[in-house]
């Protein structure tokens, strides 16, 4: 069992918030977005999401829990990431929209996947050995990266509503956009083959952190936020704080290693 990180302490924090919120709101909150509103039993199904969020996130902050709470985690948001978000994608293909949604539960599916790779008990190797260890770090770090090429390309289709997003005291507003694209996707590429892997995780879980900090905290900070920007707070910070443990995932690694994943 790796020893647990910062990261992994934040991320426990923010599940264990996300959970509280959601039990008081009685609605979907970060990480848990995507059920159609006519959809059956739809209440009763984000009251659950909060009480994975909260009991998830309790349990990975216990050495004796964090085991199990990893595996029911990643188990629960896989699910989601593929049939609420995956919907989306399926239904839309084309819309590239589609594929930055499902990328938010991506990365925090990486997270989780990370935990639950070194988290694992001897009953996960002997039954899951493709989804623990070293394979299972791998494959948390690619879905990470497709997420982070999603980021990327949405800041090229979105121009129009990113731009208006960057602070008033910095120039160039479709120029940062542009550029903030750009490196998303040179993450996400320098991820998938390995090449400076480590700083394009680090520097990417960067740039979400800015992002939490220079865009949406003063949205809310400033009082009178509406719900929508308290939401997109919460995801971005949820967001962050998941790529936080992806990117403590390269430990080890030296900075400028090429084709190692």
């Amino acid at each position: 069992m790796r020893v647990a990180s910062a990261g992994h302490g934040v991320f426990a924090v923010t599940l264990v918030a996300i959970g509280i919120v959601g039990l008081i709101q009685g609605g979907f909150v970060a990480g848990w977005e995507g059920v159609p509103k006519g959809m059956p039993a739809r209440a009763a199904l984000a009251y659950g999401c909060a009480v994975v969020s909260l009991v998830c996130g309790m349990g990975l902050l216990w050495r004796r829990t964090a085991a199990v709470a990893a595996r029911v985690l990643l188990a629960c948001l896989l699910l989601w990431m593929v049939f609420v978000k995956g919907r989306y994608i399926v239904a839309a293909p084309l819309v590239e929209g589609s594929y930055q949604f499902w990328g938010e539960t991506a990365v925090v599916v990486a997270a989780a996947w990370v935990l639950y790779a070194w988290l694992a008990t001897d009953r996960d190797r002997q039954y899951l050995g493709f989804a623990v260890g070293d394979n299972g770090v791998r494959i948390a770090r690619v879905i990470y990266a497709l997420a982070m090429l999603a980021f990327g390309l949405s800041h090229f289709f979105y121009v129009g509503q990113t731009a208006p997003l960057v602070p008033d005291w910095l120039p160039w507003h479709v120029g940062w956009a542009y550029f903030f694209g750009g490196t998303y996707i040179a993450a996400g590429v320098g991820m998938l083959l390995g090449a400076y892997a480590r700083w394009a995780a680090v520097l990417s879980t960067l740039q979400m952190a800015l992002f939490t900090l220079l865009v949406w905290l003063p949205s809310v900070a400033a009082g009178g936020a509406t719900g929508s920007q308290w939401d997109e707070f919460g995801v971005s910070w949820l967001v962050t704080v998941a790529a936080w443990v992806v990117a403590d995932s390269y430990r080890g690694v030296p900075w400028l290693a090429v084709g190692r994943g």
